[in-house]
C-alpha cells in the first residue's frame, strides 16, 4: 500500500520525502529506527504528512498510527489513508481520516 501511495503521489507531481530517525545503541553504533511519518509530501506551497495504515478500526492501532502524527507541531494536514472502505471524518487533532480508493480517486486531485 505504500509503494502504491508513493507512487501515485510522485506521479502526480509530489516532492515526497520519507522521514527516518537514526539512533544511537548503547555500543554506540548509529542505526535507523522506524520512520517517524510514512511520507511528507509537498507540491507549490502545501505540505502533507501521509500516515499509511491498513486500519484504524481498533482505538489503540490508531492511536500507534498517529503517535508521531500528534507531536508534528505545525499546521499543514495530517492525513492517515487506510486500506478499508471507510467514510472520511477526523479526528479531535483535526487528523483526516481516509480510505485508499477515495484519497487516490479524489482527496489526491484537492490537494493543492
Amino acid at each position: 500500500m505504500e509503494n502504491i501511495l508513493y507512487n501515485e503521489l510522485t506521479a502526480r507531481g509530489f516532492s515526497v520525502d520519507v522521514v527516518e530517525t537514526t539512533v544511537t545503541n548503547s555500543a554506540g553504533n548509529r542505526q535507523r529506527s522506524q520512520p517517524e511519518v510514512d511520507f511528507v509530501c509537498q507540491r507549490d506551497y502545501g505540505c502533507y504528512y501521509i500516515q499509511s495504515a491498513l486500519t484504524v478500526a481498533d482505538e489503540n492501532k490508531r492511536l500507534q498510527e498517529i503517535n508521531l502524527l500528534t507531536k508534528i507541531n505545525d499546521s499543514f494536514i495530517k492525513i492517515v489513508v487506510v486500506k478499508d472502505y471507510i467514510i472520511q471524518w477526523h479526528d479531535e487533532a483535526g487528523i483526516i481520516y481516509i480510505g485508499i480508493e477515495d484519497f487516490l480517486l479524489n482527496y489526491i486531485n484537492q490537494m493543492e
